[in-house]
């Protein structure tokens, strides 16, 4: 991971980012951060948040936060913002798929609960339609050999599995963050993302970025990344010198410099 300052951003189109830690600081976005993402649409970039968060949760951000669109459930659904018009929700399953999906899930995290000590489905999980979630970081904590344990159980029935700085995300589907961003930028600008990875960026902080970082040239950790440095297959090329939502900050105000 080199240093943010040896990055030279190029002519951009748009910014995926991270939330959890990224965006966020103790769990609630900063002042600088949101300013940064105002900064980003007025500089004529597109802005998306890609989260492993639920879409029940997601929906007050994608109301008041300035962004195109936010892609929640590992990238299984979207709210889409338009300006003076009510949210739109994509899915990327159909709605006999995600309801057979559901029913399954819902066995599954009864049987983690049960299977794993302190293994406890995520607060935010009433919000959750197309995914489950174990909270090992967020309102609990949970030793990495019971994350290893949940996530040895979720793929032993069939599901994807992936850890993000305060959750266990389980779900049925080959989507995942990559496959979001390529679906909505598909569905709201007819681009190809693959065509056009050089001109996006993406931001984020632990090891369901993964994907993501080893995707993009222009892939940024913000600082607290480090965190999950032995567990990276594939790091971020470039990192800030802060963390979390000071670290997002830092990124766009050297991304926006280089603009000029």
């Amino acid at each position: 991971m080199r240093p943010l300052a040896d990055w030279q951003p190029g002519e951009l189109i748009g910014v995926f980012t991270d939330i959890d830690d990224t965006l966020t600081t103790e769990g609630a976005i900063t002042p600088d951060a949101l300013q940064a993402l105002a900064d980003l649409r007025a500089a004529g970039l597109h802005v998306v948040p890609i989260t492993g968060r639920p879409v029940g949760w997601s929906v007050p951000f994608a109301h008041t936060w300035p962004v195109d669109a936010l892609v929640a459930e590992n990238g299984a659904v979207a709210l889409v913002h338009e300006d003076g018009q009510p949210l739109r929700k994509l899915y990327q399953q159909d709605a006999a798929t995600r309801a057979r999906h559901f029913a399954r899930m819902q066995q599954v995290l009864a049987l983690i609960e049960s299977a794993v000590p302190g293994a406890r489905r995520a607060e935010d999980s009433g919000g959750r339609e197309t995914d489950i979630a174990i909270d090992h970081s967020e309102f609990t904590h949970l030793p990495q050999p019971a994350i290893d344990a949940v996530v040895r159980m979720m793929r032993a029935e069939g599901m994807s599995a992936t850890v993000s700085s305060i959750h266990i995300n389980g779900w049925y589907g080959e989507h995942n963050k990559l496959a979001g961003a390529r679906w909505i930028v598909r569905e709201l600008w007819g681009r190809d993302l693959d065509a056009e990875r050089n001109r996006w960026v993406y931001v984020g902080d632990s090891t369901n970025d993964q994907v993501m970082f080893a995707h993009f040239s222009h892939s940024v950790g913000v600082a607290n990344v480090r965190r999950f440095a032995d567990r990276l297959r594939h790091a971020p090329r470039f990192i800030t010198p802060s963390e979390r939502g000071a670290g997002f900050a830092e990124l766009v105000q050297h991304l926006l410099r280089g603009r000029a």
